[in-house]
């Protein structure tokens, strides 16, 4: 399969290097990715969350919280979001078969509006606290207004014994989706939080979401985050103890299995930058393109049970 990375607007909160870990002139905010993923499968293409989306930036307000356009005050800009991103590599939004979530986060589930025709897989148990809107902070991280197209959402249970993924639970059958495409169970960030791995010719790729932000968290000798997103990572947890326990597995699997899994979180730059050059070294060392994705069939209802929208 090809894999394409994607930033889907940044973010630039205050703090600078206390946030993302870069010297920069004092003043100069931090800048955060929204690392998406677009895979080229034969079942056609697939979005590894979506990050902000056209309405988001067209209309931020009232679709997403003013307590976070304030505190990650995203850069804005229309040609950064996934759809316009595909049109560019020769796409259209109707392409997208598939779209799966490592959670409903307003900066991960921001572009979901754009793709209409896509189902949306998703844990179970972070569709259902999504809904429910309980506390809060679940009132401006989950944005409702994303969700046009919550009719095609597919959940899934957590997973509960049978084949294991190196050691983690995984849902190993997505409705549609090719069996190189899993969701990893890593909660703790969201109560159905979830990363994504996605298999190549040579390695795993595992899309591990907001299970941790900064890099130097999966070293499995010294691991170290900044003060700024060791803070923010505590504010929006949902249960901070197996937040802890899943980023230590992650740091297992980085010690145990580098050679054939490659992590990456969803807003550490330092990462994006990095796999958007490998990306590009491989397609330049590529013999030939893969074969064309199929553009036009119209996808069938999903059958899957409707989550009334709050």
């Amino acid at each position: 399969m090809r894999v394409h990375h994607l930033n889907c607007v940044t973010m630039c909160p205050l703090g600078g290097r206390l946030m993302d870990g870069r010297r920069r002139p004092k003043g100069v905010p931090a800048a955060l990715v929204c690392h998406t993923l677009l895979v080229e499968t034969e079942q056609g293409l697939v979005l590894v969350d979506t990050g902000f989306g056209l309405e988001d930036v067209r209309n931020p307000r009232p679709r997403l919280s003013p307590f976070f356009l304030k505190l990650n005050r995203p850069r804005f800009n229309e040609e950064m979001t996934a759809v316009r991103q595909l049109e560019r590599l020769g796409f259209k939004a109707g392409d997208v078969r598939h779209i799966v979530l490592t959670h409903l986060d307003f900066d991960h589930a921001g572009g979901l509006d754009d793709f209409p025709a896509a189902r949306v897989h998703v844990m179970a148990a972070e569709a259902e606290a999504a809904v429910a809107q309980a506390t809060w902070l679940d009132r401006r991280r989950f944005r409702p207004r994303q969700w046009s197209t919550q009719p095609h959402w597919v959940t899934y249970p957590m997973p509960r014994g049978g084949e294991r993924w190196y050691g983690f639970e995984c849902v190993r059958e997505l409705a549609g989706l090719p069996p190189e495409i899993l969701l990893v169970p890593l909660v703790g960030h969201t109560l159905g939080h979830a990363g994504v791995a996605v298999q190549l010719a040579d390695k795993w790729l595992l899309h591990a979401g907001d299970a941790y932000f900064f890099h130097e968290e999966l070293d499995p000798h010294q691991p170290r985050c900044t003060p700024g997103l060791r803070a923010y990572q505590a504010f929006m947890q949902k249960d901070g103890r197996l937040r802890r326990i899943n980023q230590e597995r992650l740091r297992d699997l980085v010690r145990l299995h580098d050679q054939d899994v490659r992590v990456f979180c969803a807003h550490d730059a330092v990462e994006f930058e990095r796999l958007e050059e490998e990306s590009r070294i491989r397609e330049t060392l590529a013999p030939s393109g893969p074969a064309p994705v199929e553009r036009t069939p119209e996808l069938p209802e999903p059958p899957v049970p409707h989550i009334p929208t709050v």
